[in-house]
């Protein structure tokens, strides 16, 4: 007869559920970082791949105030090359904006908009950029939740 086998149990995978996430704040200073290098690891910490309860279909991810926003350093090539585009859907109804001309109406949604390409395009997406708080002054109203400083790219 063959010896006894230890009978080995299988390991669980570990799925986050809505109520038991628990999410911190960030505060980012925009101050004279590059935009694309700015965004990804804000994009990350909304979707919370930084945690190991990350759960693909879960919004396990942190809220981050960016600040300064006005300030993020831009290449200057791209003032001029690159477009924002907005349709309201009816014939003729494309506004079309450059870079130079979108950063002195509204800096913070220059920011919004780059992470927000970076996140999933789902209902899970939209609720992980509501997390997202862009400021272009270097105030902001959420010191009530005692956000960390946070350097991405440090």
């Amino acid at each position: 007869m063959p010896a006894a086998v230890a009978k080995v149990k299988p390991f669980k995978t570990y799925l986050a559920k809505g109520g038991e996430i628990e999410r911190k704040w960030y505060q980012v200073d925009a101050t004279g970082q590059s935009l694309g290098r700015l965004s990804v690891p804000i994009a990350m910490r909304l979707m919370g791949k930084d945690k190991p309860s990350y759960t693909p279909h879960v919004d396990t991810g942190d809220f981050v105030i960016v600040i300064n926003a006005e300030k993020v350093k831009i290449h200057p090539k791209k003032y001029e090359a690159k477009e924002y585009r907005k349709w309201s859907g009816y014939p003729g109804g494309l506004r079309v904006r450059s870079l130079a001309e979108q950063q002195r109406r509204n800096p913070a949604s220059i920011v919004m908009e780059s992470v927000r390409r970076m996140l999933p395009k789902t209902t899970l997406g939209k609720a992980m950029l509501t997390k997202l708080k862009v400021y272009t002054g270097a105030t902001h109203p959420h010191a009530a939740q005692k956000p960390e400083d946070w350097a991405p790219l440090a």
